[in-house]
């Protein structure tokens, strides 16, 4: 597969997942966007810990890119806390939702389909904050990700990203969903040369995203070579996971557009 038929792959099996309510596809309730309105709201960037309230500029008028983060969850939440909030995401079904709640709660939403490594429809310095829950581990390049961040964010302008561990994509996978944890891959992975052609096959047949694991010099190496102050970081896990019991498994980091 070349670069373009992952990415409509991609927002192919993202679509299916909101038919199976995987849940990053389950929209935020009314209750939760009314907390928002009242100032009492958090979201998340990894599967459990939320993102410091410190760790957010002043919502009240500012400009905010969801980035690769369709769903009805943190793009809702930002614009009833006062937000101007753009969600720029692969999936339509997952772009859905979010208009969704948007219509259900009078909040006023920009929604746009498109790939996280071009944002070429927006100017130079148009957000104040950029939101980028953990997405990119499914797309095979991250560096321009991170430079496009740079690009469109205004000076001061905040980054908030989650991302993989690298080290959960070490293991054989069958392995560790029966709770044995075995090296079998060597970094960065991809499912594309990582996998022989029958278990790729079984994952393609199933509709699931296909994913590669990013190195932690691509990561945050990526977001310094891009021009971003590393600011923030923290790590989180996903409880149930058997490598969960050894180490965490996602990072969250803070970066700022110092000029």
């Amino acid at each position: 597969m070349n670069s373009d038929e992952i990415r409509r792959y991609n927002a192919l099996a993202w679509d299916k997942a909101v038919e199976r309510e995987s849940e990053w596809t389950i929209p935020v309730t009314a209750e939760q966007i009314e907390q928002a309105r009242q100032g009492v709201w958090q979201i998340v960037l990894t599967p459990t810990q939320p993102v410091p309230a410190d760790w957010f500029p002043s919502l009240t008028d500012a400009d905010v890119l969801c980035l690769a983060s369709g769903g009805g969850q943190q793009g809702p939440i930002l614009a009833a806390a006062g937000a101007r909030v753009t969600v720029f995401d692969n999936s339509p079904q997952q772009l859905a939702q979010d208009r969704y709640v948007a219509r259900r709660e009078g909040l006023s939403i920009t929604t746009i389909e498109g790939d996280m490594r071009d944002l070429s429809i927006f100017a130079d310095e148009t957000f104040d904050l950029i939101v980028h829950p953990v997405s990119n581990l499914f797309v095979p390049d991250i560096r321009p990700v991170w430079r496009e961040a740079h690009r469109v964010l205004r000076c001061g302008g905040v980054l908030l990203a989650g991302f993989c561990n690298p080290v959960i994509y070490l293991f054989d996978q069958e392995l560790a969903d029966r709770g044995v944890l075995q090296v079998r891959h060597k970094l960065p992975y991809s499912d594309l040369t990582s996998l022989s052609d029958e278990e790729r096959g079984l994952y393609i047949d199933e509709v699931q995203p296909l994913e590669f694991g990013h190195t932690l010099t691509d990561q945050i190496g990526g977001q310094l070579d891009a021009g971003f102050v590393l600011t923030g970081f923290y790590e989180d896990g996903w409880p149930g996971t058997p490598l969960n019991e050894f180490t965490p498994t996602y990072i969250a980091t803070r970066s700022v557009k110092a000029s």
